[in-house]
């Protein structure tokens, strides 16, 4: 009797998949019901954000604490969400090097000439404000590309290739082992 009442349950766990292949859930899937308290899911766009984060953590950049407003940003815009934090590695170390209280880590607004640029209220702001001016000012004008944005953007010729160099760091970032958020059950 016993054999067969713990068959039963076997099976009705394996019916219910509670015994089967563990696969992705995210956030927005309905998939535990009520045990859904007791996980942690996350979706893609957390995974964007924490490794943005540890990215710039890593380079100790003050932008490190704005990475969930790059995401926000890029999505809100439909723009690549790596696009405005690698102009910040070239254009100021990721926000190391910028003129006094300006938040400015991208030189935005620096023409020939001058140093300071336009100055922001905060990081979210400028994050805000060069998203924008990408998007509106170079994107839907028809500089689609790294290339065709540095064209209009930068006076130096490598800032293209210097962009791209971040870009290609951010998207190929893995955190190390003490910064991953993942939990195996």
């Amino acid at each position: 009797m016993k054999q067969f009442l713990f068959a039963a349950i076997v099976s009705f766990l394996v019916g219910t998949r509670v015994l089967s292949q563990p696969r992705a859930v995210y956030a927005s899937e309905l998939e535990a019901g009520s045990a859904a308290e007791l996980t942690i899911n996350r979706t893609q766009e957390d995974v964007r954000v924490e490794k943005l984060r540890s990215f710039l953590e890593s380079h100790d950049s003050p932008l490190a604490d704005a990475a969930s407003h790059f995401v926000a940003e890029a999505d809100r815009l439909d723009m690549d969400w790596k696009l405005v934090a690698a102009i910040a590695g070239v254009e100021s170390t990721f926000g190391k090097q910028i003129p006094t209280n300006s938040y400015n880590g991208w030189g935005w607004g620096v023409f020939t000439g001058t140093t300071d640029g336009v100055h922001f209220k905060d990081w979210k702001d400028g994050i805000t404000h060069v998203s924008e001016g990408l998007r509106y000012n170079y994107i839907d004008k028809g500089a689609e590309t790294i290339e065709q944005i540095g064209r209009i953007y930068a006076a130096s010729p490598a800032w293209s290739w210097k962009v791209r160099f971040f870009f290609t760091k951010i998207e190929q970032f893995v955190p190390s082992r003490s910064d991953q958020l993942a939990v195996t059950i």
